[in-house]
């Protein structure tokens, strides 16, 4: 007998599928970010968002979201500026996922810089590019040229003592 009523849910179920991944994401702004006309931090500035404020997800590349407000204003945002899903969603499968997710707990915010928005078969099929890492490593800086360009700035070296060290077994005092 469940069988055939957990049978029946889903078959009802599926027609709705096709019309819930065509329905656009929803999101809200967790802090005020700037909307840009591409995924870049140095793009143009095209608008921007406020904390709280609703938010329609477009695409995602990298870590950045295309969205749209509720004032038709539209452009790209960092992808940790927008927390996915509605305000409020207080459901008991909430709970759930944020446990499974790590967001459970104060805060409920997971920080993976970097990583963050990057799903398994984009990394299962990230390669090694030589011209890349060329390139980034002609970005590197002697210790003298970032002694200049911190004097340039007005920065100035600050020492401070270390911590101690942990006692006792597993780093735990």
């Amino acid at each position: 007998m469940k069988i055939h009523a957990i049978l029946l849910a889903v078959l009802l179920a599926v027609p709705l599928l096709p019309g819930m991944t065509r329905a656009a994401e929803t999101g809200q702004a967790l802090k005020a970010d700037v909307l840009r006309s591409t995924p870049y931090s140095d793009a143009r500035t095209t608008g921007a968002i406020v904390r709280g404020e609703t938010l329609q997800i477009l695409a995602k590349k990298g870590a950045w979201l295309n969205v749209k407000t509720a004032k038709r204003a539209s452009g790209w945002v960092r992808l940790l500026s927008v927390r996915r899903g509605t305000a409020g969603s207080g459901s008991p499968a909430r709970g759930v996922l944020d446990v499974a997710s790590g967001r459970a707990g104060t805060g409920r915010i997971v920080a993976t810089t970097g990583v963050r928005g990057l799903n398994e078969e984009e990394l299962k099929g990230a390669q090694y590019n030589a011209a890349e890492v060329k390139t980034l490593d002609g970005y590197a800086q002697t210790p003298k040229q970032g002694e200049q360009f911190a004097r340039r700035g007005g920065l100035r070296a600050v020492k401070f003592a270390y911590l101690p060290e942990p006692r006792g077994k597993g780093g735990r005092r």
